[in-house]
């Protein structure tokens, strides 16, 4: 019995696990789409929450909560995590709402009797109308991202592999 169980762990430490979806060319450039259009959104809502800090009454922990959720959904990408992915898409819904409604407001501070942020209003509300592209956008590529089934693994063993490679032509690896 004992032996049967060795044999079983042996058997186990040639079992390779593959990520088929994750080689594409297409995964990567979603994958880089996504981490490129959450490092925009995290720019533009740094500028707008540093630059109109006093002036934006309850929205400072939203702003911040957007900020911290997107660093951590970039960090999980690079990780190729496709559970953040809804995640992500269903976050930029909510952040291109809080856009549209708010970019008018800023445009709206040229008046009499409003305070002036630390940065212009008109180019806060500016990049509170670039936000709104770059969500739809988020939401677009998120969501292509989450069909691409990254999660999906298919188990080899190292002996499969080099007889698949034989097959296809392709030399096996030498012997370590």
């Amino acid at each position: 019995m004992a032996s049967e169980r060795r044999r079983d762990d042996e058997d186990d430490d040639d079992v390779v696990i593959e990520h088929p979806n994750r080689k594409r060319a297409g995964s990567k450039v979603v994958r880089l789409l996504t981490v490129l259009l959450l490092l925009v959104s995290i720019f533009l809502l740094l500028v707008v929450t540093l630059g109109g800090w006093e002036y934006l009454q309850g929205g400072k922990l939203v702003q911040i909560a957007f900020i911290v959720l997107y660093v951590l959904a970039v960090v999980l990408l690079l990780r190729w995590n496709r559970g953040i992915l809804p995640v992500v898409a269903a976050s930029a819904i909510m952040l291109l709402i809080f856009a549209v409604v708010s970019a008018p407001g800023w445009f709206d501070r040229d008046q009499a009797g409003f305070g002036e942020p630390t940065i212009d209003a008109d180019v806060l509300g500016l990049v509170c109308a670039i936000l709104v592209p770059v969500q739809v956008a988020l939401i677009i590529v998120s969501m292509l991202g989450f069909r691409q089934a990254w999660n999906v693994e298919v188990e080899r063993r190292d002996g499969d592999r080099d007889e698949g490679d034989a097959r296809r032509g392709r030399p096996s690896p030498a012997p370590a």
